[in-house]
């Protein structure tokens, strides 16, 4: 097991970064340890207070995967603007941002539309039992996500069995259009947001909110802010109460929560909508 200790002004919650919604692959047992794969990598990580003792990947991926080289404190007081995220705040402090693997998070959020978490998993599971790299660890085998290839090569009707519905022509269109990855993310990254952003949208499955999630979660533009169902409420209740929530979000609308939310929380709005999102509940 190795340990990194984090330093006093270092805030982080990894009970609150790993179960706020924004990854699939990471589950919790009951004496608090975390369990995940990423990239490849099994890991196992708990946190006592500023301790995190962990296996499976060296201190810099920890850091570099939990964005623990990033000044949290300066973010955080950035978006504090108002007194309902300054609430969001002070009840989840802590909660970063992952940098997660831009493929995975791009099938994981294509298979996330009009579901609900567990099913997500549930999908993500299954497509990686399918064509995975099986990894051992501790006695259990796990798999690691599969590269497009991997997928696009078994077929559209190999989907079949991992249940994803109609996303299952999305997700194998997609794989068709990401023939290598790593050249994939690299052309992505050194886009603007805006062109990146419309670069996503030209994948199969993949509207406003999706290519908005990935932007966030997987190529740190953190001036992304995906709207769902959630952030649209709590925009009208608490920012814009012009909105009406009895029909469904237009393009238009959604363009013009993502403007305020820019105005309004700064360059680090992805980081707000995180903590909105946390604060959704109680």
């Amino acid at each position: 097991m190795s340990v990194l200790t984090l330093h006093p002004d270092q805030l982080f919650n990894l009970d609150e970064t790993l179960s706020c919604g924004q990854v699939f692959r990471w589950d919790r047992t009951m004496d608090g340890w975390w369990y995940g794969i990423v990239g490849g990598h099994v890991i196992k990580i708990r946190q006592d207070k500023n301790r995190l003792t962990f296996t499976g990947v060296p201190a810099s991926f920890i850091r570099r995967y939990f964005s623990l080289d990033m000044n949290i404190a300066e973010i955080l007081a950035s978006i504090d603007s108002d007194p309902f995220i300054h609430a969001c705040i002070r009840r989840h402090r802590g909660l970063r941002l992952v940098r997660q693997p831009p493929w995975e998070c791009t099938v994981s959020y294509i298979c996330s539309t009009n579901s609900n978490i567990p099913t997500i998993r549930r999908r993500i599971a299954s497509l990686a039992e399918r064509y995975g790299r099986p990894v051992a660890f501790e006695g259990k085998r796990w798999y690691a996500f599969p590269e497009p290839s991997s997928i696009s090569c078994g077929g559209h009707d190999g989907l079949t069995e991992c249940r994803l519905g109609y996303r299952q022509s999305y997700v194998f269109g997609t794989s068709c259009l990401v023939p290598d990855e790593k050249i994939w993310e690299k052309t992505v990254r050194k886009l603007s947001y805006d062109c990146a952003h419309k670069e996503l949208m030209g994948l199969h499955g993949v509207g406003s909110k999706a290519a908005d999630c990935i932007l966030l979660f997987a190529f740190q533009k953190y001036d992304a802010f995906p709207v769902d169902v959630w952030i649209r409420r709590i925009m009208q209740e608490h920012y814009l109460p012009d909105l009406t929530l009895d029909a469904p979000l237009t393009p238009r609308e959604y363009a013009m929560i993502r403007r305020f939310a820019r105005e309004h929380f700064g360059e680090y709005c992805g980081w707000a909508q995180e903590y909105l999102y946390a604060g959704r509940v109680g």
